[in-house]
């Protein structure tokens, strides 16, 4: 054997081990982020990890965004939660879900009774169409939620970002 043929065979199981490397870290990150590459997930498997088991009403949140979202890069998004915002009786966090997103929660925003309304009113990246779901958590512990259906022409998140 010459010593260009071994660098080459050196060089060519470098290369494999490198991408060997690459892929688990890169399925390391997937998991730790409970990733879900795409394929649509239950209501139930989005919000258990948050809900734990407590009770999970129908009821109070109310969701505003394009039943038709041309691209799926910026796509607009309103979240009202009828609440009274007092010491007793507040909202505490409105969690985001997206059904076939890579990464399922897509945000999380926390209140209390000083902002005198739950109210957001953001921006989501939403990979094809799919149902959002908007869930509630309570001062009392209780979580309600509401979901909708968007249809997006143009998906964003093709590349797992």
């Amino acid at each position: 054997m010459n010593a260009e043929g071994g660098l080459r065979r050196k060089g060519l199981k470098g290369l494999l081990f490198a991408g060997v490397t690459v892929s688990f870290a890169g399925w390391r990150v997937a998991f730790a982020q409970r990733m879900n590459s795409g394929r649509l997930i239950s209501l139930e498997d989005m919000v258990q990890p948050v809900v734990k088991g407590a009770k999970l009403l129908k009821q109070d949140v109310q969701i505003v965004a394009p039943v038709l979202a041309d691209n799926g890069s910026l796509v607009p998004l309103q979240v009202n939660v009828q609440s009274p915002m007092t010491d007793q009786d507040h909202v505490t966090h409105v969690y985001l879900f997206s059904q076939r997103n890579p990464v399922t929660q897509v945000a999380v925003f926390h209140f209390g009774p000083w902002n005198g309304r739950a109210e957001v009113n953001t921006r989501i990246r939403l990979a094809g169409t799919q149902d959002v779901v908007a869930l509630a958590r309570f001062s009392n512990g209780e979580f309600r939620f509401n979901q909708m259906e968007i249809i997006v022409t143009e998906s964003a998140c093709v590349d797992a970002s």
